[in-house]
């Protein structure tokens, strides 16, 4: 038998090799129209990004092992231009020497895979502009970067080469924007995973344009290698690179050409025996259309796995008279892609998907960690599972650091053996602490769903609370009180989870309870407890953390638009942040700090960074580790307020790297100990009229705040404020009868502070204290102390004290006496003046 296959990837290159290892006898000839076969596609975005660095690796197989240890007749270079399926022959052009003949067959083999999918754009076949599908896109990619060293890439399409292609370029030192039609990235996911995809590409530099399509491509009649990119919302950005990363569609013209049937988007036809409309031919890969696991439909999935194993299938099939179904062509679409230090993966049917195909379901939202939280390095992540109103698992997504793919591999497996959510609940998985939980989180999706099942619980999902909070809806908040400050549904009422039982008269019985925590696991208590109290109550899937992700989506999307409306040539868009400082320091210092801020809260990073770079030179450079979530938008700020150069922001997993620089390239050259930080007019003053802890914490945080933003800071401490300044130890000076009884009602110094609510005897204090000592939040009296070193003026109202009978000498060190003309007279200087 002689069998010809056109396309030596995956699905080709998997058949010649198994139809080997089956028969000694066939003839197998192999035909390829590029340089290459076997070669790994996944992984071109890496070489591109540097990460895999030999051009040779990325070469599976190499020509010489198909021809030597298979004794397969490898064609490189030729292409098959024509099926004469009566003849049983094709037609091949040499494309090295441009010869055209012909080949005959018993049997030939299809798997062109699929094409690039490229719109009629003007200005879309110009130089600079690329598309990703063969190793020889890439080695053109790879080569106009190096001769061009373009500054700005511009990534059109939000799918896995798009993602890929915007962290790999990044990496490489270019500023990106990717372009996305739709209103998110990577369709595959549903809006509750891929937030936190779009935050953390908005968090490393990524630029998303979405909800936006491309109008136009110009070549810049000055600047010959920058190209102008038209956005259909009239934005112009120039870039140097742009890559079609617009999906593909199934390589069918031969086949098309040749009189063979078309299937689903203008996939070659086969049955389910990889036979196309003529029963000598057969196809496999990208170019044909598979059978969702979960549908029973016919779709186009072009993922690697599915057309590798198709490729070993279909041998049997062409050597034998094999009948029964294949079953590679049941696919159920698992799939994962890595975003910079975060990990997606799905499976089965997303929940857009199942809308689509108008199956009924239900769904279950939770945020568990990658191991057990009480061993080091435990991260968060996000999962969400969707099932049949009987059990059957429909499909499942996650997103996280750590442990992801591990997860949703194990409810693919589960999905396609047919199982349940109830079989999720009783899997036994491997446990050790470093690597997952007693409840792994496969087991906890499994909790909730049938939970929700059996009618434990009932759920009520974030796109539905801010309607909820339009109708008034009763909505219970059950996290901490600490918790809540930290952010909170509009209009809920806070009841601490462990107050519940005891305040169950506050809550109406008459309306429906709608109650969230953080992550959905209190709120299903809070429900249960309701519920078992005669209460009809829901409870939030995925909780307050899930609500938040969504709700700050919208904002940023219009943070998007605003910063892409500053990408115009007037404003040398062509400079990338990481590009800045090298082309403003190129002559001067290179000496670098190294500063760990890492476990340390807000403000304590800015306040290390301020104290550096108070000790360094111009152009002298500060490398800062910190993982307080907040940092990475704090040191922005605080560069752009400060004259200093914020040269680059990573990040590795939980921790940001940042590299900073003293000063800025204008100034310079004129400049021996870097920019003047304190300018007049942005002076902070505030009056502490409070003696309460809480109240006291947060005016020195935000006193130390501005003063590492190199502001001058007064702070006019008057009446019951001024015990925040007292020393916690007697001392021993004359006062009169009521002097000595105002000492004796009011508390002495700061550890003596009580909370302004919940105090609850002192008790409130200290547990707020205890959490801050676990947050590695600087204590009250660190703050102070802070304050006071780093120049803030700590002024304590001469009056008042005379009033209360507190003397000079009771006060801590570093605060002076004064009246309420000093204070006004640097009120008068200042752009922001509090009272608390």
């Amino acid at each position: 038998m002689k069998v010809l296959i056109v396309g030596g990837v995956a699905g080709g290159a998997g058949a010649a090799t198994r139809m080997r290892r089956l028969s000694e006898d066939v003839e197998i000839i192999l035909f390829e129209k590029g340089q290459y076969i076997s070669y790994a596609n996944c992984g071109l975005p890496y070489y591109l990004g540097g990460t895999i660095t030999d051009r040779e690796r990325l070469i599976v197989t190499k020509e010489s092992l198909l021809r030597d240890r298979f004794h397969v007749d490898v064609r490189t270079m030729q292409e098959v231009i024509a099926i004469d399926s009566l003849g049983k022959k094709v037609t091949i052009k040499d494309h090295s020497s441009g010869n055209v003949y012909d080949e005959t067959y018993d049997k030939l083999l299809l798997s062109p895979g699929a094409r690039p999918k490229v719109f009629d754009i003007p200005g879309v076949n110009m130089s600079g502009i690329f598309t990703l599908r063969s190793l020889e896109d890439t080695f053109c990619i790879d080569d106009y970067i190096r001769a061009h060293t373009p500054k700005r890439a511009v990534i059109v399409g939000g799918g896995f080469i798009g993602v890929e292609m915007a962290e790999n370029l990044s990496k490489r030192g270019m500023d990106v924007v990717l372009v996305e039609f739709s209103d998110q990235v990577l369709a595959f996911l549903d809006k509750e995973i891929v937030y936190p995809i779009h935050k953390h590409f908005r968090e490393n530099g990524i630029k998303l344009a979405l909800n936006t399509a491309v109008k136009s491509f110009a070549r810049d009649k000055q600047e010959a290698d920058t190209i102008s990119v038209t956005l259909s919302n009239h934005t112009k950005i120039d870039a140097g690179l742009v890559l079609m990363c617009t999906g593909v569609v199934p390589e069918s013209d031969l086949a098309s050409k040749a009189g063979l049937a078309l299937g689903i988007g203008g996939s070659i036809h086969i049955d389910n025996t990889y036979r196309t409309s003529d029963p000598n031919i057969f196809a496999v890969g990208d170019a044909v259309s598979v059978t969702s696991t979960v549908s029973g439909k016919q779709v186009l999935i072009p993922l690697a796995g599915p057309a590798n194993k198709q490729g070993r299938e279909v041998a049997e099939y062409i050597l034998s008279s094999k009948e029964q179904p294949a079953s590679a062509l049941l696919v159920q679409g698992s799939s994962v892609v890595k975003v910079f230090d975060q990990i997606a993966a799905a499976t089965g049917l997303s929940e857009k998907q199942l809308i689509s195909n108008d199956i009924p379901y239900k769904k279950t939202l939770i945020h568990p960690s990658s191991h057990a939280t009480y061993y080091p390095g435990a991260m968060p992540m996000s999962m969400k599972m969707l099932f049949s109103p009987e059990g059957n698992i429909l499909g499942a997504q996650a997103v996280g650091y750590e442990g992801v793919e591990k997860r949703i591999d194990v409810i693919a497996t589960v999905l396609r053996l047919g199982g349940t959510v109830f079989d999720l609940e009783k899997l036994e998985l491997c446990y050790a602490p470093p690597v997952s939980s007693a409840k792994d989180p496969v087991n906890m999706l499994g909790f909730t769903a049938a939970n929700l099942l059996k009618g434990d619980v009932v759920f009520f999902y974030p796109q539905e609370v801010d309607e909820l909070c339009r109708q008034h809806a009763y909505i219970l908040d059950v996290s901490t009180p600490d918790e809540r400050d930290l952010g909170t549904i509009a209009q809920s009422v806070s009841i601490p989870l462990d107050e519940l039982r005891g305040r169950l008269s506050e809550i109406p019985k008459d309306r429906k309870i709608y109650v969230f925590c953080r992550v959905g696991l209190r709120g299903y208590i809070a429900a249960r407890i309701l519920m078992q109290n005669g209460f009809d109550a829901l409870n939030l899937a995925g909780g307050y953390t899930t609500y938040n992700s969504m709700s700050k989506e919208e904002q940023a999307l219009k943070n998007d638009e605003e910063k892409l409306r500053t990408l115009t040539a007037s404003e040398n868009i062509m400079t990338s942040i990481n590009d800045i400082a090298s082309q403003a320091f190129s002559d001067s210092p290179t000496k670098t700090i190294e500063i760990n801020a890492c476990g340390m809260a807000c403000p304590g990073p800015i306040m290390q960074v301020a104290a550096g770079m108070k000790a360094m030179s111009a152009g002298e450079r500060l490398s800062v580790s910190a993982t307080d979530p907040a940092f990475a938008s704090d040191i922005e700020v605080w560069c752009e307020r400060t004259g200093n150069t914020l040269i680059s922001i990573q990040r590795d997993k939980g921790t940001f790297h940042v590299m900073l620089q003293k000063g800025v390239a204008s100034e310079t050259a004129n400049m021996q100990d870097g920019p003047d930080m304190r300018n007049a007019g942005n002076d902070k003053t505030m009056v502490v009229f409070s003696g309460d802890l809480d109240k006291a914490i947060a005016s020195f945080i935000i006193a130390n705040g501005a003063a590492a933003m190199g502001r001058k800071v007064t702070m006019f401490f008057t009446f019951w404020g001024l015990n925040i300044l007292r020393r916690s130890n007697y001392v021993p000076v004359k006062k009169n009868l009521v002097e000595k009884m105002f000492g004796f009602m009011m508390p002495r110094g700061s550890k003596k502070l009580g909370l302004s609510r919940m105090n609850m005897g002192g008790l409130g204090g200290l547990m707020i204290r205890s959490i801050m000592k676990k947050k590695n939040v600087q204590s009250l009296e660190e703050l102070m102390k802070a304050a006071i070193e780093s120049g803030v003026r700590v002024l304590a109202c001469q009056m008042s004290m005379d009033v209360m009978g507190i003397k000079g000498e009771e006060l801590i060190e570093g605060v002076e006496l004064a009246g309420v003309a000093t204070f006004l007279g640097a009120a008068e200087k200042s752009d922001t003046n509090l009272f608390i």
